[in-house]
C-alpha cells in the first residue's frame, strides 16, 4: 500500500489533505515542518507532498536532502506553492522535483496529480526491472536493446542518431565528447558529415528530454557532455 507524508505548516490544510488521501487508499502521514519530517523515518515513504515556505527549513531545502540521500533520492516529490514562490518552485523542479500544485488547490487536483505522478514512476520502474541494460538519471531513462527513451515514465522518440548520441554522453557522465569524436562513432556509415550536425542533434534532443536537457552541456571549443 502506497505511504504518503505531507508536509505542510498550515494544521488545517494537512488534515484534510490526510482525510482525502487515506479516503482513497493511502496510508497518510503528516509533519509540521521540515525538521518534523527530518526526524521521521523518510525511507519508508512512496511519496513526499511539500509546502514551499515553511519555518526555517523550506521544502525545496528539504527536497535537497532527500535528493542527497541514495536511500530517498528516487522518492517522487510533489510541491505545494503559492503564486508568489515561483523561483523556489522552478529551483525545487530542478533539484528533480516531479510536480508542483499552486495554492489555493481543490483536494480532487492533488488527488490527480499524486495519481499521475505515481503511475509515472510504477512506468519506469517497470522499464527498469525488465530492462537491466538501461542507463537511467533520475527520471531520464535509455534502454538500449528496445531503442526506447524513457523521460518521466513517457516514452519520448528519438530518431537513430539522437537515441546514439543520448545513449553516449549518458553512459559517460561527466565525460566530455568533441564534435569529431561523435561524428566518428555515430556517423560510422556516412562519407562526409559536417560538424554542425552534432550541434543539431543536440539542440533537437534537449527540446525532446524536457528538464534533463539542462544536463547536457556544452564545452566552448571542447563540444559536449552528459552532467548529473
Amino acid at each position: 500500500m502506497t505511504r504518503i507524508l505531507v508536509v505542510d505548516d498550515e494544521e488545517t490544510l494537512r488534515e484534510a489533505l490526510c482525510f482525502n488521501l487515506e479516503a482513497e487508499g493511502y496510508i497518510v502521514d503528516t509533519a509540521e515542518n521540515a525538521e518534523a519530517a527530518l526526524s521521521m523515518d523518510l525511507t519508508k515513504y512512496d511519496l513526499f507532498l511539500l509546502d514551499i515556505m515553511m519555518g526555517e527549513i523550506s521544502g525545496t531545502q528539504l527536497a535537497r536532502i532527500i535528493k542527497s540521500n541514495p536511500l530517498t533520492a528516487r522518492v517522487p516529490i510533489i510541491f505545494c506553492t503559492a503564486k508568489d514562490t515561483e523561483d523556489d518552485m522552478i529551483s525545487g523542479l530542478d533539484l528533480g522535483a516531479d510536480d508542483y500544485i499552486v495554492k489555493p488547490y481543490s483536494l480532487r487536483n492533488v488527488s490527480a496529480r499524486i495519481r499521475s505522478v505515481l503511475r509515472r514512476v510504477s512506468t519506469q520502474k517497470d522499464a527498469e526491472e525488465t530492462y537491466p541494460d538501461k542507463v537511467t538519471y533520475q527520471g531520464l531513462t535509455v534502454i538500449p536493446d528496445k531503442k526506447m527513451c524513457m523521460v518521466d515514465g513517457e516514452e519520448v522518440k528519438l530518431p537513430r542518431k539522437e537515441f546514439e548520441i543520448l545513449l553516449k554522453l549518458l553512459s559517460h557522465p561527466g565525460q566530455i565528447f568533441s564534435r569529431e569524436e561523435l561524428l566518428k562513432d555515430i556517423w560510422t556509415d556516412e562519407v562526409v558529415v559536417l560538424d554542425r550536425v552534432v550541434d543539431v542533434n543536440i539542440t533537437r534532443i534537449r527540446q525532446k528530454i524536457g528538464k534533463y536537457g539542462k544536463n547536457i552541456v556544452t564545452r566552448s571549443g571542447y563540444g559536449y557532455g552528459f552532467i548529473e
